[in-house]
């Protein structure tokens, strides 16, 4: 009988994903509960693997530049710097400062707008509101409408290259982008008081999550993740790279690890980004915005390799380059700081409930194009 032999228990696995609205794309965590605590964690990746840096090895440089705009797709003119910095540093040149100061000005408007898809999408994880999400693509969509009045696209911009920028940017586009930022000011206020506050979102977030510094460092995280464990690292302060040691901004830092700290890091670093971009217009100087360095069409860095890293929105994003003197490149390697983050996600959600599983792969924010490649 039952009552005899006892009562035999055994522990569940769960998958999440890799369809499933909370991945944000093709994910799977393999979940391993008793009841509803999850005991153990596995993520499962590569199931948006395109062989981008394999790719890299029979395209020209220009040509790369389009498959680092698919890799982290919200953040595409952070990651098209990278490789056209690592380029750069090959051949021994720099873009003139007026290319610089609209790269930088790029970058900062694409980490704000990088965040609010963060805001939007995690109110919804969070279960609090699905007016996050409206509140956050409110604010997306007048930055993206910038992109496309400088790019000429709203995604897949291809716009920064080897020597500098495409194309100059738009004659109204100092005063437009200072009133887009006044509005921005505002938004970002208005998404505060909506969430940061809020008494359901704080009890689905704090204490939730907890990553130590010590644990940060030992697994590699890099930007927010990281900041908000308390480790002020941020690449554009350590090792400045563009303008950045030009400009005043201060580096958010979290206390406690937790999934709010997470979400408050990137709520004031979108300040700071507008602070950097304030700083960026008044400083930008008239000039050219390309250096000659292309013959019939072709970049053709010599021989050698380098390592370029900067601070994308989601951390430390690098490009290793190696070149033969030919056309395309031998080697590209990249280090994607959503695939370092992602690293910590079993030691988060151990121990936590299932439904908090969602909200802790959520305070990652990863992008599975840029984790997979």
């Amino acid at each position: 009988m039952a009552g005899e032999r006892g009562v035999e228990t055994v522990d569940m696995l769960l998958n999440m994903g890799p369809q499933h609205p909370s991945t944000h794309g093709v994910f799977r965590m393999i979940l391993k509960v008793d009841g509803e605590r999850v005991e153990d964690a596995e993520a499962v990746v590569g199931y948006l693997h395109r062989g981008s840096e394999k790719l890299c090895e029979r395209e020209n440089y220009r040509q790369i530049i389009t498959l680092f705009d698919r890799l982290d797709y919200i953040s595409n003119f952070n990651n098209e710097l990278v490789f056209c910095l690592a380029a750069e540093k090959l051949m021994g040149i720099e873009a003139p400062e007026r290319a610089q100061y609209i790269r930088t000005i790029m970058c900062e408007l694409n980490r704000i707008s990088s965040h609010m898809m963060f805001y939007g999408a995690y109110g919804t994880d969070v279960g609090v509101f699905a007016t996050a999400f409206m509140y956050g693509f409110r604010e997306r969509e007048v930055i993206q409408q910038v992109f496309e009045a400088v790019s000429g696209a709203r995604m897949m911009h291809s716009y920064i290259r080897v020597g500098g920028v495409a194309q100059e940017v738009p004659a109204d586009f100092v005063p437009r982008v200072r009133a887009v930022l006044s509005g921005l000011k505002r938004g970002i206020e208005e998404c505060d008081r909506l969430l940061t506050r809020n008494e359901i979102f704080l009890g689905r977030t704090r204490g939730i999550g907890v990553l130590s510094a010590q644990d940060a460092i030992d697994y590699g995280c890099s930007g927010p993740v990281l900041r908000a464990s308390g480790v002020p690292l941020d690449v554009r302060a350590a090792e400045p790279y563009l303008v950045y040691d030009r400009f005043t901004f201060d580096i958010p830092l979290g206390k406690s690890g937790d999934c709010w700290d997470r979400y408050w890091v990137r709520m004031e670093e979108m300040r700071q980004s507008i602070s950097i971009i304030e700083q960026a217009l008044t400083q930008m100087p008239e000039g050219a915005i390309q250096t000659p360095v292309a013959k019939f069409g072709f970049v053709k860095p010599p021989k050698g390799d380098a390592y370029v890293r900067a601070e994308n929105p989601r951390g430390d994003f690098g490009v290793y380059l190696v070149s033969e003197g030919k056309e395309t490149p031998y080697r590209v390697k990249i280090r994607a700081p959503s695939f370092c983050n992602l690293m910590a996600l079993r030691q988060m959600v151990r121990g936590s409930y299932l439904a908090d599983a969602v909200v802790i792969l959520g305070s990652l924010d990863i992008v599975l194009g840029e984790v997979d490649r």
